[in-house]
């Protein structure tokens, strides 16, 4: 099953995608935000078409104690309108951490400034995406 994740942020949205097996997450891209959801939703649209993806998780930033806040609030929000908008099923998932994650892997790389702020949402999406497959697989 090839998946697509999503790490919605106010400024960009890192893409992430999995291999064909539903085995590997990789970074695919950042959409900056275009100011408009319905725009950014087709081009969220037209992604699950082009990488022929059966299924989209949705980061949702909870807060530590695991509730609900203004951001994960939203996040479900939008989650939950692009299920109405896109063809394939729409799930969540806990994003605590992954953006810590993806920077020190991107320090550990040695990507400095622009670089890593460019990547750094993808990169994002592709550790989130990989702590869902790896659920889903039981590892």
């Amino acid at each position: 099953m090839r998946v697509l994740a999503l790490d919605l942020g106010s400024k960009r949205i890192g893409v992430a995608v999995s291999d064909r097996s539903g085995t590997i997450a990789s970074p695919l891209t950042v959409l900056t935000r275009s100011g408009r959801v319905d725009l950014d939703h087709r081009r969220i649209a037209a992604l699950v078409e082009e990488e022929e993806v059966e299924l989209v998780v949705v980061g949702l930033p909870l807060s530590l104690d695991g509730s609900l806040g203004p951001a994960a609030r939203a996040a479900q929000h939008e989650a939950d309108v692009l299920e109405g908008v896109l063809p394939v099923p729409v799930e969540t998932i806990d994003e605590r951490f992954t953006t810590v994650t993806a920077d020190r892997v991107l320090r550990d790389a040695e990507v400095r400034g622009a670089a890593r702020r460019q990547s750094v949402d993808k990169v994002a999406a592709a550790v989130m995406l990989q702590a869902w497959l790896d659920r889903r697989a039981g590892r």
